[in-house]
């Protein structure tokens, strides 16, 4: 199944996308619902709530009196830590149930308000923002909602910035404005997006971009370390490092819109026990592509032995975010080389330059072929031999400058 986490502030209209979802399609697991659930009368829940808070928090009726509680629990640090305690370990058992019980081919959308200060965005397959400026949140929940200024400022601080959600998200969905334009917004995401990639991860299917270059983008490297984290959660302990590499590494230097990325493992048995973690992540194996051409060529002077450019190549299932992830051996030449050439590229403005060219040439050489695949093919082969050249160069550079990866 695809399960993106849904987010953002309280007041920024969270609601109006779970329900468009649904609409859709979508299986939604609210944490706010969840959050109810396991404090109703007689629950375990509700009784360590009043032993924490006292009496008060509770209505005539025996039930949870939210904005009693909340005057208390968000009045201080140490007070939400303990309503996070109480509440988080049983909302989380609950929300595994949900989603275990989600059929295999699900859209599985997680409205999580708190996800981005619990740090969960890295196990989802991708993370939406849901944004209003403050001072528009702040009237909706004064206005609408009728909760007292006071209590809706406290809200809103406890909360993550802007900023901190910025950080996390894959999609950013601007509410500022009437729900009709985010609903229309959510329709592009479902068709355009969500249904794709749920039937990408389903069917191990990697997208394969058209070798078009793109100006640099600087939102690259931000988008790269989404995917890193996301990376370092499937991977566990079997990757070493993991790296931004190639052309979008490297600011300012035109590059197919599509982020390199580089796992660094032990050995190839390390890669291949990865194979069904990163799938089940979204980044299905690319069976075709099992090493890299080494560097040089033979016919260039190169002389080693061609089994230590042995790699795995995967690829991002994620239509809106086009990604290979390179799967290298420690110390192997190529896992070497990759980290190696991004730093000469960004330290060299000359050879970056003269990268550029080389790049727009193999991609009007590729632009002749139909088939996504052998238009890549034509656009790996095309640069190939300012590789050869390029490979001393770098490590000329390397030696000059104490260059270590």
């Amino acid at each position: 199944m695809l399960r993106m986490g849904l987010t953002g502030g309280i007041g920024a209209g969270k609601s109006t996308v779970a329900k468009e979802l649904v609409n859709l399609g979508a299986v939604l697991v609210d944490a706010d619902a969840i959050a109810r659930e396991i404090v109703e009368p007689g629950s375990e829940g509700l009784a360590e709530l009043v032993d924490a808070f006292g009496e008060d928090i509770l209505r005539p009726d025996g039930s949870l009196d939210r904005p009693a509680l909340a005057a208390k629990a968000f009045a201080t640090d140490d007070a939400r830590a303990v309503l996070n305690a109480i509440t988080h370990p049983r909302v989380g058992a609950r929300t595994a149930e949900l989603v275990a019980a989600a059929p295999e081919d699900a859209v599985v959308v997680q409205d999580i308000p708190l996800l981005v200060e619990g740090g969960m965005a890295p196990i989802f397959h991708l993370v939406a923002v849901v944004h209003a400026g403050e001072d528009e949140r702040l009237r909706r929940l004064v206005e609408l909602r009728g909760m007292p200024e006071s209590d809706a400022r406290a809200r809103i601080a406890a909360q993550a910035t802007e900023e901190q959600r910025r950080v996390v998200a894959d999609v950013w969905l601007d509410n500022t404005g009437e729900p009709d334009d985010v609903v229309s917004r959510v329709r592009t995401l479902w068709a355009d997006r969500l249904v794709p990639f749920e039937r990408n991860v389903r069917t191990r299917t990697a997208v394969t971009p058209a070798p078009v270059l793109v100006p640099a983008r600087p939102e690259w490297d931000r988008s790269a370390q989404r995917l890193i984290a996301r990376l370092a959660v499937a991977c566990g302990g079997s990757a070493l490092r993991i790296d931004h590499v190639g052309s979008t590494a490297v600011p300012g230097l035109d590059a197919v819109d599509a982020l390199d990325l580089q796992v660094t493992v032990p050995d190839l048995a390390a890669a291949d026990a990865l194979a069904e973690p990163l799938a089940v992540a979204g980044f299905p194996r690319i069976e075709q592509v099992d090493h890299d051409q080494p560097k040089p060529s033979y016919g260039a002077g190169g002389e080693t032995d061609p089994a230590l450019w042995a790699m795995r190549l995967h690829g991002s299932a994620d239509p809106g975010q086009p990604a290979r992830v390179a799967v290298r051996v420690d110390g192997w030449p190529g896992q070497q080389f990759a980290l190696l050439l991004r730093d000469w590229l960004r330290a060299d403005a000359e050879a970056a330059a003269e990268y550029a060219d080389v790049k727009r040439a193999a991609a009007d050489a590729a632009s002749a072929f139909g088939d996504p695949l052998e238009s890549a093919v034509a656009y790996s082969e095309a640069k190939s031999p300012w590789f050869d050249r390029a490979y001393h160069r770098a490590w000329a550079w390397a030696q000059d400058t104490g260059w270590s990866a």
